[in-house]
């Protein structure tokens, strides 16, 4: 899959610039957000060195938490000026705030499970492990996207799709099925749209595109080619663009007038295909949900007839193995 060949990243010897700053609406809660869940949606772009501070934080945040700056220089061996620098490119203005940021998320972390089963799956885990550690990452998947998502910039998308003449949602390889999904479920309440996933239909359907027309494209990495230039056209034609992607400092924010943001973390045989399905399935499903509230006594009636439409296609049983009763036509 043809991907933007690397991140944009900030030279060591050049000021960092605002972390949030994508041209889009900013894509997370700052308070609220984890700070753990920023620091690996920045990672692609930092300089190499603040990526070794990141790894000695995302490996054991607790201990770092109780760290001084100079330990953790030299655990990432690197300076303390690299440190200050690592804190300032997540938004946390210093090392002291870092620590205090880590110390409440590990509270937060500790009171929401008592269980941390971790994410990486050995070649000597038994199945019994692999559901558990599967599941684990699965479930924050969800509550750290549903923690971080940008509730402002989910509710100017809903409207923007509320009113849409037309919606066009790119996605290629796993993030396919996610537009398809998406797609599925706004046909079934009687909103236009269109899912694709060619990359010589998408640009064609960008083509076409209009004012009052909004285009979405689901991205985990963010750099796909084809998706950032199906939005790159789309946008070109005055429609409005959506950008759901793991990565709030990605290619694709560029070609982005609103930025929705996942928060999966991915492991052991877990690339872009799997955590990262889940968080994005969650946020369609809230759009879904939005839209469907805008327009409520039409959606109700839309899904109702689509249901009966597909109901002589299901077997006459009940979901507990019983035969339904027979109609008989009273």
């Amino acid at each position: 899959m043809p991907t933007v060949s690397k991140f944009p990243t900030a030279n060591p010897t050049e000021p960092v610039t605002d972390p949030t700053h994508t041209g889009a609406d900013n894509p997370g809660r700052e308070v609220e957000a984890s700070p753990l869940v920023r620091i690996r949606s920045l990672l692609p772009g930092l300089a190499r060195a603040e990526q070794r501070v990141a790894k000695v934080v995302l490996d054991d945040p607790s201990s770092v938490a109780r760290r001084s700056i100079t330990e953790v220089a030299l655990a990432a061996n690197t300076s303390e000026t690299t440190v200050t620098r690592f804190c300032k490119a997540v938004g946390v203005g210093g090392y002291p705030q870092l620590r205090i940021a880590l110390a409440a998320d590990t509270a937060r972390s500790e009171a929401r499970s008592t269980r941390n089963i971790g994410g990486e799956i050995s070649a000597t885990d038994d199945l019994a492990a692999v559901v558990g550690k599967v599941s684990f990452a699965d479930a924050r998947a969800v509550e750290e996207t549903a923690d971080q998502v940008d509730i402002a910039t989910l509710e100017r998308v809903i409207n923007l799709l509320a009113e849409a003449g037309r919606i066009d949602v790119y996605g290629v390889g796993a993030s396919a099925f996610v537009a398809a999904d998406l797609q599925q479920k706004l046909h079934r309440i009687g909103r236009v749209s269109f899912a694709w996933s060619d990359t010589h239909i998408m640009l064609t359907s960008a083509a076409v595109l209009k004012a009052g027309d909004v285009a979405i494209a689901v991205s985990h990495s963010g750099a796909t080619t084809d998706t950032v230039e199906a939005l790159r056209v789309a946008r070109e034609r005055g429609a409005a663009t959506v950008a759901l992607t793991n990565f709030p400092r990605s290619p694709i924010t560029e070609v982005a007038d609103h930025v929705l943001t996942t928060a999966a973390r991915e492991t052991t045989f877990r690339s872009g295909a799997t955590a990262s399905r889940i968080a994005q399935l969650t946020v369609i499903d809230c759009l879904f949900i939005g839209v469907a509230q805008r327009h409520m006594t039409d959606a109700s009636q839309a899904l109702e007839a689509t249901r009966e439409a597909v109901g002589s296609h299901r077997l006459g049983v009940r979901p507990d193995g019983r035969r339904r009763p027979r109609e008989t036509g009273k």
